[in-house]
């Protein structure tokens, strides 16, 4: 079955854009949708965002003059290089339109799936017992480390096979290898940025909470002064004293951890 790439990008999107996500739409000969996509941390709304986009993707596929009958399935993909789902085992999320009490599923219709990669440990030698998605996860986080020849031993199915073949491209073309090494400093540039803007945050909140002299005092001077420096960086106005006084511990907590949200969505979207 033939796959078409219905958006391809352009070399110099990326390099202008260092932190702009991977972003690719495509459809095979039957008419099947598929959006995937590559994304190095969550960010605040993720999952929100690829509902949207699946449901934006389904309702696109008809003009006036078509009815329903003319839908066809719409699959989001997501591979995510950080975990969401908390302490959860499985690393491949499979979500549908589902009546959950009958267990019945409206098939063919959308689709989201999301691959959270550090869960996915594999080595070499478990790949003979993988399961397809297993394979391709190795595949994508593991293809550096190897050259062409011994991948192609590896993963002799088809599918892998063009796949390599791209990577091999890719690698031997400088403008591709540039795109790759600028995208790859920029996040780690982004990383500490980010990094560096939060613990500027705890910091302010622990000299803030030294002042305060007693328990409940610390806490709230700590959220305080994350609050006031997330707020800060972030380019928002300062609030009143009286307005952070009005407020119980709770409401400071749950208002910092807010901030501190945007602020590292802020700094994987800058």
């Amino acid at each position: 079955m033939e796959v078409k790439i219905e958006n391809p990008f352009q070399y110099q999107d990326f390099l202008n854009d260092k932190l702009s996500i991977l972003d690719v739409k495509a459809t095979d000969s039957a008419g099947t949708i598929f959006h995937i996509e590559m994304q190095l941390s969550v960010t605040t709304g993720l999952t929100k965002r690829l509902v949207f986009y699946g449901c934006e993707l389904y309702l696109g596929q008809l003009s006036k003059a078509e009815d329903y009958t003319f839908l066809r399935p719409v699959y989001s993909i997501c591979i995510l290089d950080e975990l969401l789902f908390g302490k959860e085992a499985a690393g491949h999320h499979r979500f549908q339109l589902a009546d959950l009490k009958n267990k019945r599923v409206l098939e063919n219709t959308l689709e989201i799936h999301l691959l959270e990669l550090p869960r996915y440990t594999l080595k070499e030698a478990d790949l003979i017992t993988a399961s397809t998605v297993e394979r391709w996860v190795f595949l994508l986080r593991h293809a550096q480390d190897y050259d062409a020849q011994t991948l192609h031993k590896l993963f002799p199915e088809a599918g892998f096979s063009q796949a390599i073949d791209t990577f091999e491209t890719i690698s031997l073309k400088t403008e591709d290898r540039q795109m790759y090494d600028t995208r790859d400093r920029a996040a780690r540039d982004r990383l500490w940025l980010m990094n560096g803007a939060i613990k500027e945050a705890e910091n302010k909140g622990r000299e803030e909470g030294r002042e305060e002299g007693r328990k409940e005092g610390r806490e709230e001077g700590r959220l305080t002064g994350v609050i006031q420096t997330c707020r800060s960086i972030l380019g928002m106005t300062e609030f009143e004293r009286e307005m952070f006084d009005r407020c119980s511990v709770e409401e400071l907590r749950t208002m910092a951890s807010d901030l501190q949200a945007m602020l590292r969505e802020r700094a994987s979207g800058d």
